[in-house]
């Protein structure tokens, strides 16, 4: 099955693929032989852009994807992402100029090439300056070591800050946004994707099935579905948790919509995050061939207005279940930032 290239990422003009493949789990969940298969397998289908970062695998997820594409590096739309923390020095993380400069020589030997299409930062960084990190990726496009830049998990007021600064300073803008979109994560509605579509930013959207809530294994009356995220954060996914129990409602709700309309939820899934008009591509993470098939006939499914109707009854647009869900870490809902009293260091009453 072979999906058409009818997109294009934001105001940059660059045609993509509706779907690009996330590399997350290489090196990590998977195999480098399987790795590899999924690869070919989804370039030969028509899928034009791949997505990784350096601390996935810490850097392993890098070197299997430049080992892959080797031979097909002009075929790929190449992106990968800076800021996490590689290693046990604190120093070799986050978005300053210092970081970038060495991470992106690292990013560029790991993948085997001499330039990266897209180059992110993975999140925020409240310890750098944020015209020091736009400076800096600036720099690196008229270097031509990258050939555009953009964010991930930035809230709308910092996009917003991001092209001031670009227009102020005669400093390219941000590229593109990579923000979590799904059936059950709409909050990129609310605020991020009028800001995207103002500015001309093209979405690449990831988590179209919401960590694996959206796989069609969340049913209510169903057990707790086995997940390796599961392990890693039990509070997000115990399907026993008070938290989580509207959820797993609007899941299983989700899950018989689909099913009365000729569709399985991955089809539904993919397809809604694939509707919405601030969305240039969506990343998907399949672990075999069958995951990666179903992905690419999801890719073709269409949805009406009525069916769109239904799915907001469900889930109301831009809202979400858990911060958790959005990707980020908001400072201003930290508990020293709500409960300014029980430090000791205010004295207002």
């Amino acid at each position: 099955m072979t999906i058409k290239v009818n997109r294009r990422l934001g105001r940059t003009g660059v045609p993509i693929s509706p779907l690009t493949l996330g590399a997350m789990n290489f090196g990590r969940w998977q195999e480098e032989a399987e790795s590899a298969r999924i690869i070919h397998a989804a370039l030969d289908a028509g899928v034009t852009a791949i997505d990784t970062a350096d601390v996935y695998g810490q850097g392993a997820s890098e070197e299997i994807v430049g080992r892959a594409i080797k031979d097909r590096r002009d075929d790929v739309f190449l992106a990968t992402k800076f800021h996490g923390q590689i290693g046990e020095d604190p120093r070799h993380a986050g978005n300053s100029r210092h970081w970038i400069l060495r991470a992106v020589e690292d990013s560029l030997r790991r993948l085997g090439t001499d330039h990266i299409d897209l180059y992110q930062a993975h999140r925020p960084d409240l310890h750098t300056d944020l015209l020091e990190t736009l400076t800096t990726l600036d720099g690196l496009i008229r270097q031509g070591k990258i050939r555009y830049y953009g964010t991930s998990v930035f809230p709308a007021h910092q996009l917003v800050e991001a092209h001031w600064l670009a227009d102020k300073h005669g400093l390219i803008a941000p590229h593109t946004e990579q923000s979590p979109y799904s059936l059950l994560v709409r909050g990129a509605e609310r605020e991020v994707f009028p800001v995207t579509r103002r500015y001309g930013v093209g979405v690449v959207a990831y988590g179209p099935l919401a960590a694996g809530w959206l796989s069609g294994k969340y049913r209510i009356g169903g057990e707790q579905p086995p997940s390796a995220r599961a392990d890693q954060v039990p509070g997000r996914f115990d399907i026993a948790s008070e938290r989580n129990r509207r959820k797993l409602a609007a899941a299983d709700a989700l899950a018989r919509l689909a099913e009365e309309h000729g569709l399985t939820l991955v089809d539904l899934a993919v397809a809604f995050a694939l509707n919405h008009p601030a969305v240039s591509s969506v990343i998907i993470g399949p672990r075999t061939s069958e995951h990666l098939e179903s992905y690419l006939k999801a890719a073709d499914a269409e949805l009406g207005d009525d069916l769109l109707d239904r799915i907001d009854e469900i889930v109301d647009p831009g809202t979400h279940f858990l911060e958790r869900d959005t990707g980020r870490d908001t400072p201003s809902l930290r508990p020293e930032a709500l409960r300014r009293g029980r430090t000791g260091e205010d004295s207002r009453p």
